[in-house]
């Protein structure tokens, strides 16, 4: 499989618009972009273009990048940033079948699928297909696999792609904390690539009202408040699921100019082959 990261950013993404911090204008210096999430992963066997995730910036990410219209997409939650780009699809696709959690959520009294459909009931180019967590299904040629994270207050799921003929990996953990569930982190083990959140440094923890948790035992925050892994806690994860490769994701402009363009962060435009 062909690997590209079309959106590495958080939500308001970087260069941040209006913002002069010295990693904005390192960005913009250094003519690099985080857009809003989006992994666009092609199967070479099939020619088929798997997209995960719906960008806001869905249409500069397909000017910029050159990845063929997706066939099928992935959603793997409903924040606008992961999910409001689905709109891009009318007059650009006869037809997109879209994946979703099929689990009700408490605080939406809807599944992701029955979100998306109902959002999106006036696209006839989508066709939602509710999938239960923790059991494969095959679209573009790949297993897929949705798994539930952490993401407070809503239902969140990494993903697990495979490839059947060649056994070819891509995990992503999703939007979450650093408290990935046991049987998740069994299902994301092993990976050639995981793409992994990690919104800040850990040092930054400080800032936060709710401060850092999930320590490791030189104290160290893996989770920044209650949403997201810091870098550390990233990179603690990618140690622990045994990944071939890390690349962190949904970064903020908050890295200091010197660190926020290093590995293991990941920038838009970055392709890996698996």
């Amino acid at each position: 499989m062909r690997v590209t990261l079309l959106g590495t950013g958080d939500t308001a993404g970087t260069p941040r618009p209006g913002c002069d911090c010295d990693t904005c204008l390192a960005a913009r210096e250094r003519g690099v972009e985080r857009t809003r999430s989006s992994v666009h992963v092609v199967n070479e066997s099939t020619g088929e273009a798997l997209l995960i995730d719906t960008s806001p910036d869905f249409r500069q990410q397909f000017l910029t990048r050159d990845v063929a219209l997706p066939d099928a997409a992935v959603i793997t939650h409903i924040h606008f940033d992961h999910l409001d780009g689905l709109g891009n699809v009318y007059r650009l696709l006869d037809h997109l079948p879209v994946s979703a959690a099929d689990e009700t959520d408490p605080q939406t009294d809807e599944s992701v699928a029955e979100t998306i459909a109902r959002k999106y009931d006036y696209l006839d180019t989508v066709s939602v297909q509710s999938r239960t967590p923790h059991e494969s299904f095959r679209v573009c040629g790949f297993d897929v696999t949705l798994v539930p994270v952490d993401h407070p207050p809503l239902l969140t799921y990494g993903l697990v792609v495979e490839e059947p003929e060649t056994g070819a990996k891509l995990a992503l953990s999703g939007d979450t904390s650093y408290q990935v569930p046991a049987a998740s982190r069994d299902a994301l083990r092993d990976a050639d690539l995981l793409l992994a959140d990690g919104i800040v440094p850990a040092s930054l923890c400080d800032y936060h009202p709710l401060g850092g948790r999930d320590e490791d035992s030189s104290g160290v925050p893996r989770t920044f408040g209650t949403k997201h892994m810091t870098k550390e806690g990233a990179m603690a994860l990618a140690d622990d699921l045994n990944a071939d490769e890390l690349r962190v994701v949904h970064v903020a402009h908050r890295y200091p100019p010197e660190e926020a363009f290093e590995e293991p962060l990941a920038v838009d435009g970055e392709t890996f082959s698996l």
